[in-house]
């Protein structure tokens, strides 16, 4: 389980590159992993809650493979982390000024 634990940190830590750097210090997650059978069949569950300062993800997968399960949960998250950073990032506006020149012949 140490290939594992490495795996999932690896994974679930790259994930702070989406996150705006003000909340990064604020940022942390907590990972569950879980294996269970179910009629002989072998489930994988991950399930990661990361805190952010507004906001809080509960992302949830279960397949055959924890491998798979961890992979998944963070396309989940990365896409849930673009759209948190384009709603509570601060950009600068650009306004569309018009210049305004006096006609010479006038």
């Amino acid at each position: 389980t140490e290939d594992l634990d490495k795996y999932v940190i690896k994974k679930i830590g790259k994930l702070d590159k989406y996150i705006s750097r003000g909340t990064r210090t604020s940022a942390h997650a907590q990972v569950y992993l879980k294996e269970s059978k179910i009629k002989n069949k072998k489930q994988c569950t991950c399930e990661v809650v990361l805190h952010l300062p507004r906001e809080e993800f509960v992302t949830k997968e279960t397949t055959m493979n924890i491998f798979a399960a961890v992979d998944i949960v963070e396309a989940k998250l990365k896409n849930h982390l673009r759209k948190y950073k384009d709603t509570h990032s601060i950009r600068p506006r650009i306004f569309n000024f018009q210049r305004h020149t006096k006609n010479k012949n006038s």
